[in-house]
């Protein structure tokens, strides 16, 4: 049995993967930013995709999908039935890609990565029969998160278009603080681009319960939080009946005309 480089990063692992047209893909023990990196390949491509079969370490799945950034984008594959998620907490074995006819091995070695890949038969189809046995075993992870692609659609649709191209533009901002413990959360997000945008609170939380972002009660947690560090302010907005709602606004009017990337910067800045 001979082993030959598939690729030097996830990207180029998995498109080639991809490029050979198989019907499943069997994805196991996977590290943190594989995953990371299997989710941001397969959402660039805009053909069909393999039916990928992921089986992670729970704790580790979890702490991934902590990340709005990369479990939104998961969300969107699942939906589109391109993606299902299982967990084990018996995976101590090296992290590995199973198609019909290869077996590729996930190298690492710091920043560095190699897939090694066999076709020989034989081991293909015991490795194929071993890991499609986890797979059946393993527990269905439940992913919470709202799908990317529904979320800009609800918040364009439902809120206003000007609100879903800020959000998005802030979310672009944030990849490269992707993991530094730092990064903006959802919620903060969309209160900011609400407040940018003059948006009613009770508009924006109510569009975060119903498309599954968070419940009304954090993002009034959360805009609480805002207004303490000198982000947002709020105005009273008189109504027919009851009580009045609250406008959101950004504190500082310098702000108002800052790009998502200057607003984020700023955000992450004062809530550090």
């Amino acid at each position: 049995m001979t082993a030959n480089p598939l690729g030097t990063t996830v990207e180029e692992i998995v498109g080639a993967l991809f490029d050979a047209g198989p019907d499943r893909l069997l994805m196991v023990n996977p590290s943190r930013a594989t995953i990371e990196r299997f989710v941001d390949a397969a959402t660039a491509v805009e053909g069909p995709l393999p039916e990928t079969c992921l089986l992670a370490d729970d704790r580790l799945l979890k702490e991934v999908m902590d990340d709005f950034l990369v479990a939104s984008r998961t969300a969107d594959l699942v939906e589109r039935g391109a993606l299902s998620l299982r967990t084990s907490d018996d995976l101590s074995r090296s992290s590995i890609l199973v198609t019909d006819d290869r077996v590729v091995a996930l190298v690492e070695a710091g920043d560095r990565m190699a897939g090694l890949a066999t076709e020989d038969e034989a081991f293909v189809e015991a490795a194929r029969t071993a890991r499609e046995a986890e797979w059946d075993a393993a527990d269905e992870f439940v992913l919470r998160t709202p799908a990317i692609s529904r979320v800009r659609e609800t918040l364009a649709d439902e809120i206003d278009p000007g609100v879903e191209t800020d959000f998005t533009g802030v979310l672009d901002a944030m990849e490269t603080a992707r993991g530094d413990g730092r990064g903006l959360d959802e919620v903060t997000v969309s209160l900011l681009v609400a407040a940018k945008n003059r948006v009613l609170l009770y508009d924006i939380s109510k569009w975060g319960e119903d498309v599954g972002v968070a419940s009304k009660a954090t993002f009034s947690r959360t805009k609480t939080d805002l207004e303490d560090a000198g982000l947002i302010d709020t105005e009273k907005v008189p109504i027919d009946v009851g009580r009045p709602r609250l406008r959101l606004k950004l504190a500082d009017d310098r702000l108002q005309d800052a790009t998502p990337t200057e607003l984020a910067d700023v955000a992450q800045t004062l809530l550090a």
